[in-house]
């Protein structure tokens, strides 16, 4: 595979193979990074703090999986550590304001076939910062919520409910969005 010849180039310390590597993962993880950020700006900063962390850390890849999958988890981590220098130094987000709407609203399914992936991620990136995190976390990138509490250093249950908490309101977003494209 492409990745695995730069990787060894890379581990063996040639300068062009770094960028080469960069350029062949750099796009599919700035998706990744958009997933997790409020901007583009901040999902850039994600994906460079990401790559100085895939580069600092290459020789600790042992080949066991895939590298494409081990690189996710690098830029998926540094999301989350992102995440939580933003929490400690500004003023958590308030998200029980949406509490009383999702509380009337039922835990359904999201039908999503007729809505954009492109859309749908914009919807996902508008939640609220805990919400769209856990979200993406659980649904996106496969975690567990016990996983999720460990990372997040939150309760098991806590995950639940902010999961589904965060499924409720995408819902609404989805309706809303159905609402205004029939008008």
């Amino acid at each position: 595979m492409k990745g695995e010849k730069i990787l060894e180039r890379c581990k063996a310390g040639d300068e062009k193979a770094f960028a080469e590597l960069y350029h062949l993962f750099a796009p599919k993880m700035l998706g990744v990074c958009l997933r997790y950020a409020k901007s583009k700006d901040e999902a850039e900063d994600m994906l460079q703090e990401g790559f100085i962390r895939v580069f600092q850390n290459l020789k600790s890849y042992r080949s066991q999986g895939s590298f494409e999958g081990w690189v996710r988890r690098v830029i998926v981590n540094t999301a989350i550590n992102y995440y939580k220098t933003q929490i400690k130094y500004n003023t958590t987000e308030h998200i029980d304001v949406y509490d009383k709407e999702l509380k009337a609203m039922e835990d359904e399914p999201i039908e999503i076939s007729d809505i954009s992936q492109q859309l749908l991620l914009q919807m996902i990136a508008e939640l609220p910062k805990g919400y769209n995190m856990i979200f993406n976390l659980y649904v996106l990138d496969g975690f567990t919520h016990k996983e999720i509490a460990e990372i997040l250093d939150i309760s098991e249950n806590t995950s639940k409910s902010q999961l589904s908490k965060a499924r409720k309101l995408l819902q609404k977003k989805i309706n809303k969005y159905r609402l205004e494209q029939n008008v």
